[in-house]
């Protein structure tokens, strides 16, 4: 089984394959999935609103390769500074609302260089249909 540090180490390598030449933010995340890993980068496009974070791009290939259901998932910043505020490393609204899609209560979320959480603790009273 893979341990939760190494899962945060994924994250950083998947950040270094982002396209962010607007932002010059890369940020990468590992979806662990039923044992399997999926990892996503940032990608960018000149129209920003097409724009499509690291943690949809993680969770969506899991979902692409039949999972439905993540274990946890690890975010990395590596462009951010240690003393940054912990907000600007914290996944964006949407990507709370896809997580909270696909974790349950014991889905592990871990922010490189914040914590880790639980979705309850970052998105409390998720929209739910």
């Amino acid at each position: 089984m893979i341990e939760l540090s190494e899962l945060i180490n994924i994250a950083r390598k998947a950040a270094k394959n982002a396209y962010c030449p607007y932002s010059n933010f890369h940020v990468g995340a590992a979806v662990l999935a039923n044992g399997k890993i999926y990892t996503g980068c940032n990608i960018e496009n000149a129209s920003y609103g097409l724009t499509i974070c690291a943690e949809r791009v993680a969770i969506f290939k899991a979902m692409a390769d039949g999972k439905r259901n993540i274990n946890a998932i690890a975010i990395s910043c590596i462009d951010s500074k240690e003393s940054d505020r912990a907000e600007l490393k914290m996944p964006c609204g949407a990507c709370r609302q896809v997580i909270s899609e696909f974790a349950d209560e014991n889905t592990v979320i871990l922010v490189d260089g914040v914590g880790q959480f639980k979705i309850t603790d970052i998105l409390p009273k998720a929209f739910k249909l």
